[in-house]
């Protein structure tokens, strides 16, 4: 009985941490290059670096600042197939980058709530996802660069 009673509690713990509000944490701060220029605003970045943030990214969250993004970090350069919007609820730019920081391939105005895959045509190392329509706001191109700081 005491057995049953602990495993109902923990579950219903869990229930209730589903609801709970997932806290943004920045981690670090990121500003786009163009041109040699550093364009505003900086973004506040929370990192995916473990499997379980990279795999849960930014599900189960329903609001953004416009300021805030998720940067996606990875051992090594190749292609990322395996991005996808289940239980996001956000639309998102996704832009990936090579190991020099610079721009290789977007994917724009992602469907929220959406398993397709969303694949990249180039190698990239790292990804980050922004609020949808981030990229035409800064007109960001191939090449463009960031500096994390």
């Amino acid at each position: 009985m005491i057995l049953l009673a602990i495993s109902c509690q923990s579950e219903k713990k869990q229930d209730q941490n589903l609801t709970r509000e997932i806290q943004f944490k920045n981690d670090t701060l990121l500003k786009f290059i163009k041109n040699k220029d550093t364009l505003s605003p900086v973004f506040k970045i929370e990192l995916a670096k473990s499997d379980y943030e990279k795999e849960t990214g930014l599900m189960h969250r329903k609001k953004m600042e416009s300021n805030q993004g998720m940067l996606f970090i990875y051992e090594t350069e190749k292609l990322r197939p395996s991005f996808y919007m289940k239980n996001t609820y956000l639309p998102l730019d996704l832009i990936y980058f090579n190991k020099n920081l610079e721009i290789v391939d977007f994917n724009l105005n992602t469907t929220p709530l959406s398993e397709e895959l969303i694949p990249s045509e180039v190698p990239s190392i790292y990804v980050l996802e922004l609020n949808a329509g981030s990229v035409d706001k800064l007109s960001l191109e191939r090449g463009n660069q960031i500096i994390l700081y």
